[in-house]
């Protein structure tokens, strides 16, 4: 699918001047961080050397007051607690965090996680049942709960305590617990609105050592816990996030806990990154809550014995070969029942499908024909779905525009989970194309690649990469810069692959070599780069077509040469087809 190029509009050239004599830096870094809002020499300091004391203050977050005096009279009364969160990575990493650091404080302390297939999402009743019937007087509820409204009054009622730990869009009633903390609260004053649910769960427990003037060392220590919620939540590496994330990742690189050091294994030849995670670590822990229950991820976040962390290792690893083979079945079938219709949004149902996977095929199939996706099945007497949005489009907004066809929602913009009666498919599958296709401009229906600034290859340089390292972590938000060199043509391109389906280029700058001077030796920059999938440009390409290349940058590892850098293409254009 074509590819749509937008080259973000350069900052005033006055401003990239005086940064870059303020730092000192390349005009091309100045460029980058006032892209990204950094335009002082004291904040690219603190951008380039984040730090913990830069964190906020978890006071400052509503009702935060609140949640622990109830923790601290909940430890002066020896009650019995119950920490509940939800059964994907967000929610078992923020119960393992809260459990660790709580567990010696609390007279009892358990966890739990619900069945997906028999609670569905929120807040159970059925936990709700079984706290009260063990003694439990007090549940703290993490990466979700901001919606149950009914499910906190039963507790109540029941003279059991909730306190809400969430980062999800509130509807317009909070939930009367004895606390709600969600930076997204219209009436919270937090100055971070894009914590993950661990990030919030992190954020108490930080509360909780202030307040009684503990060190923070251990709790630092459980980072690695909330890197990996932020990298596989897909929230923003921003702010504070990109603090903990940092922090995160030297914690999994260096020291981490014995559950996730069984994940990576010995598959770690080089320094994990945000994408490492979203890769090969998410995917295993959230494997367990697909297709059983998420108790089995805690259990790995929790081991304390290698014995023990490589059994439970073993049975995530079976949980995920399970959920590719399902994945890979129910996408393959989505994909045969698609009809073209000219609708720029899909809504597909089958009561047979596995509800452990659709949001994998709703985001395989959002890739596919790009557009929003929305996958439906049947459990327990309810249709459930799974929701997907290409970039920049608010999926939230759409489908709360359909809510009264629905028995409940939430998520974020990118991603929401739905739950409807059968009745209601063919009326909120009619709705949503109809706001999707009134509201999504036509800039969104295609890919869409972002460049961050124009470069000549000259300018490429190992400096440059080095210097661009320290604006990782990268993530959402905070993606690693992409650049536009055009006017290039070929310097010993190669097909390579075992199909010869990727490119490895080594190209000029075309114009600059065609307008040296004939009488003296042409000056030019080669510069090499790898291209993967695009294999089919080879012979266009070879023949001398002058083309457009837009690529982030990486170290080139099979080279010879010392500090070598290399374009990862993104996009080929050749420029006769513009």
């Amino acid at each position: 699918m074509e590819k749509t190029w937008v080259v973000n509009p350069p900052p005033d050239e006055k401003k990239i001047k005086q940064l870059s004599e303020a730092i000192p830096c390349s005009p091309i870094i100045a460029s980058l961080l006032l892209q990204r809002d950094v335009t002082s020499a004291e904040a690219a300091r603190a951008f380039f050397n984040p730090a913990l004391d830069m964190l906020h203050d978890p006071f400052l977050m509503k009702d935060m007051d609140k949640a622990v005096d109830r923790i601290d009279r909940a430890v002066a009364n020896n009650e019995d607690v119950m920490i509940y969160g939800d059964y994907d990575v967000d929610g078992t990493t923020a119960v393992a965090l809260l459990y660790k650091h709580f567990k010696s404080l609390f007279h009892r302390l358990e966890y739990y996680i619900p069945m997906r297939y028999v609670e569905g999402s929120g807040i159970s009743i059925r936990a709700i049942d079984m706290a009260v019937e063990r003694g439990v007087s007090l549940m703290i509820v993490t990466d979700c709960g901001v919606k149950s409204i009914e499910q906190v009054d039963y507790a109540r009622r029941k003279g059991l305590d909730v306190i809400i730990c969430d980062h999800h869009t509130t509807g317009e009633e909070i939930p009367n617990a004895v606390a709600v903390l969600d930076p997204r609260r219209v009436d919270c004053p937090y100055p971070y609105k894009w914590l993950s649910g661990c990030g919030v769960s992190f954020k108490l427990a930080q509360a909780y050592n202030l307040r009684r003037g503990l060190p923070m060392k251990k709790l630092h220590a459980m980072l690695d816990l909330v890197c990996v919620s932020i990298a596989s939540d897909i929230v923003p590496v921003t702010g504070e996030n990109r603090v903990l994330a940092r922090f995160g990742l030297l914690q999994l690189n260096t020291n981490p806990c014995l559950g996730l050091k069984t994940i990576i294994g010995n598959a770690a030849t080089r320094e994990l990154t945000i994408n490492d995670v979203v890769i090969r670590v998410g995917p295993k822990i959230n494997a367990a809550g697909r297709m059983e229950s998420g108790d089995k991820s805690v259990e790995l976040l929790l081991a304390e014995e290698e014995s023990e962390a490589r059994r439970v290792a073993e049975s995530l690893d079976a949980f995920n070969d399970r959920r590719k083979k399902l994945d890979h079945e129910i996408t393959e079938e989505a994909l045969k029942s698609i009809r073209d219709n000219g609708e720029k949004a899909t809504v597909l149902y089958n009561p047979g499908w596995h509800n452990g996977v659709i949001g994998i095929v709703a985001l395989r199939l959002m890739e596919h024909y790009y557009r929003p996706t929305v996958i439906l099945t049947e459990a327990e007497g309810v249709v459930i779905g799974s929701a997907r949005s290409v970039e920049g489009y608010d999926l939230y907004e759409a489908i709360s525009r359909c809510s009264e066809h629905l028995i409940n929602y939430g998520g974020h913009k990118y991603a929401v989970g739905l739950t409807l009666e059968r009745r209601q498919i063919d009326a909120f599958r009619a709705a949503f194309q109809r706001v999707v296709r009134e509201t999504i401009p036509d800039a969104l229906t295609r890919p869409q690649i972002n460049i961050d600034a124009r470069v000549q290859l000259d300018d490429v340089t190992p400096e440059l990469y080095n210097t661009l390292q320290q604006f990782a972590p990268f993530g959402p938000d905070n993606a690693s810069p992409v650049f536009l060199t055009t006017g290039l043509s070929d310097f010993g391109t190669r097909q390579v692959g075992r199909q010869k389906e990727h490119l490895q280029l080594q190209v000029i700058d075309d114009a600059r070599a065609r307008d040296c001077d004939e009488s003296r030796p042409r000056v030019y920059t080669d510069r090499g780069g790898i291209a993967f999938g695009m294999g089919n440009l080879y012979p266009r390409i070879a023949n001398g077509e002058i083309f457009d290349v837009c690529y982030t940058l990486q170290r080139n590892e099979l080279s010879r040469k010392e500090n070598d850098v290399q374009m990862l293409v993104r996009d080929i254009r050749f420029q006769n087809n513009r």
